[in-house]
């Protein structure tokens, strides 16, 4: 009831502080309907075409259309008002870039996102567009979220009663797609945002439907694995806790690290674990691209009210702090920009990097705040759990969110890709990854990947049995001919083109069967197998 009515009274500050100017388009539907219906896209829609009506500081575009043909909009927010990301890098200004609904039932990001526009456009948060361009995507997913149903969302209790669809039109997890790309919600978004915007933050709103912990909203960083440390250490170490601190002092909410535990551990919990490194994660590929990426999970089982107001909250207060912080922030992201480069530069052929991860304990949480379980033993002997009204404390948690190196390979100077290999290429370039074709023939030396075998899951996974390569790697000097495309490591994303290329990496684009038919043929000829994509000293 106490954070209903800071809600409902930070709500109606906010509505008494802009009546004079807000227009009754710009009441969003939750708010319509006491918190029983989120937006449709048409809402949405309306609501952007009502705000630019009214304000001079926002343009507004398509990033691509869905495969129902719907507009993926997006709102830029500057003062004065930015058209392009040629204006936006020119202003030295720090790009944030803020999505909601990948998951079209988790609904509250879409809805937050359309509350804070209003109160930067018209309200009491002008002054975040001072050292800031806001880039929002309020309804990402757009064929989804009409696909209103009940049910679809357990774990909300029917609040609200109907959401839309997790999976896109195309039957995808748009959150499991940031390496394939294979949505046309990805292509879009690395097309024409991601790339030429190159947002120095990004921030994902998800609400989550796991754990009984206590906490309204949990979040996550970009995780390190074969990324630079620094744009991680600041996130972990200093940026989120900070705004954790914040929204505490302010609001008096505990927002906490985002996880897992697991009943079957036994009770108390003793390990909450976070989720994995797998740069699919459109949060963790951001560390890999040497910038900060903030995962945002509000609390399932809170009413829909609370949950957006938790998120509302969360996202102001990563504003506030990126606003006085907009300058530290892109110097750590460019410092690690020039590190990759160097570390190419200085160490290609001598040191090698992870490739394949486990998850490790990262540090303890105190003051841990959960609902309490009662064990109870069954008739059989086995021990029931059975979830109290009681939220209590713990401490010494061990949070598995560190991510340890179990297979590795060299660092190289660069790959050449024959030509054929056309799709690799295509993909390679969505990600922003700069190539050449060769203009003539060239011989280089360094490692062939000699494949002893290829293994697929037996489980299908976003309609991909992935693929484990097996084998082991042969120095030598290779010629390759006119046209095939080399890819010189020393460029920005070269902890992604690493990460992209290695045969063995565990979320790399031979994991996602980019070479399954290539490697197959050969197989079935009796030859000997060599991966095509060759890494050179």
């Amino acid at each position: 009831m106490k954070l209903y009515l800071i809600f409902i009274f930070t709500l109606l500050q906010s509505t008494l502080y802009s009546q004079s100017i807000w227009t009754d388009n710009l009441i969003i539907t939750p708010e319509r309907s006491l918190f029983q219906k989120t937006s449709t896209y048409k809402d949405v829609v309306d609501f952007l075409e009502a705000i630019k009506k009214q304000s001079d500081k926002v343009y507004i575009f398509s990033m691509g259309k869905s495969l129902e043909g719907k507009d993926i909009p997006v709102a830029v927010l500057s003062n004065p008002i930015i058209k392009t990301p040629a204006e936006a890098k020119a202003s030295g200004k720090a790009i944030i870039y803020i999505q909601g609904n990948i998951h079209a039932g988790e609904v509250e990001g879409k809805e937050a996102v359309m509350m804070l526009m209003r109160d930067i456009l018209l309200g009491d948060k002008k002054t975040l567009l001072d050292n800031l361009i806001i880039v929002f995507v309020p309804i990402y997913n757009t064929d989804a979220n009409d696909k209103m149903a009940k049910g679809l969302r357990p774990s909300q209790e029917d609040s609200p009663p109907e959401t839309g669809e997790r999976e896109s039109s195309q039957g995808f997890d748009l959150n499991r797609d940031g390496i394939k790309m294979e949505a046309l919600e990805t292509q879009g978004l690395f097309n024409n945002v991601i790339v030429p915007w190159d947002p120095q933050i990004f921030v994902d709103l998800h609400t989550t439907n796991g754990t009984w912990h206590a906490y309204p909203l949990t979040w996550a960083p970009s995780y390190h694995s074969a990324g630079e440390y620094a744009p991680f250490e600041y996130s972990y170490y200093k940026m989120l806790p900070s705004i954790t601190n914040a929204v505490h002092e302010k609001y008096d909410l505990k927002f906490g690290v985002y996880g897992d535990y697991y009943l079957e551990e036994g009770w108390p919990p003793k390990n909450f674990y976070s989720y994995n490194h797998h740069p699919r994660y459109l949060v963790n590929q951001f560390g890999f691209r040497n910038r900060m990426a903030i995962l945002s999970e509000a609390f399932a089982h809170n009413r829909f009210y609370d949950r957006i107001n938790s998120t509302y909250i969360f996202m102001s207060e990563i504003l506030e702090f990126a606003n006085k912080n907009s300058k530290e922030i892109m110097d750590i992201n460019k410092k690690a920009e020039a590190t990759s480069i160097q570390n190419v530069l200085i160490n290609a052929g001598k040191v090698k990097k992870g490739v394949q991860f486990k998850m490790a304990p990262l540090n303890q949480l105190n003051n841990f705040i959960t609902y309490d379980y009662i064990s109870v033993p069954d008739t059989n002997g086995k021990t029931k759990q059975f979830r109290t009204g009681k939220i209590i404390e713990y401490d010494s948690i061990n949070y598995f969110a560190k991510f340890e190196a179990i297979q590795e390979s060299t660092l190289p100077r660069g790959y050449v890709i024959p030509a054929e290999f056309k799709e690799v290429v295509k993909n390679l370039r969505m990600h922003g990854i700069k190539m050449d074709p060769l203009q003539k023939s060239k011989s280089f030396s360094g490692e062939t990947f000699i494949i002893d075998s290829l293994v697929n899951s037996k489980n299908s996974f976003q309609k991909h049995n992935s693929a484990d390569l097996y084998g082991t790697f042969k120095l030598e000097t290779k010629k390759f001919k006119k046209g095939d495309y080399f890819v010189d490591m020393a460029q920005p994303l070269s902890n992604l083109i690493f990460y992209l290329l290695e045969p063995q990496s565990d979320d790399g684009l031979a994991h996602w069967n980019f070479f399954d038919d290539y490697v197959k043929k050969k197989t079935t000829q009796g030859k000997k197998v060599e991966f095509p994509v060759f890494k050179y000293f």
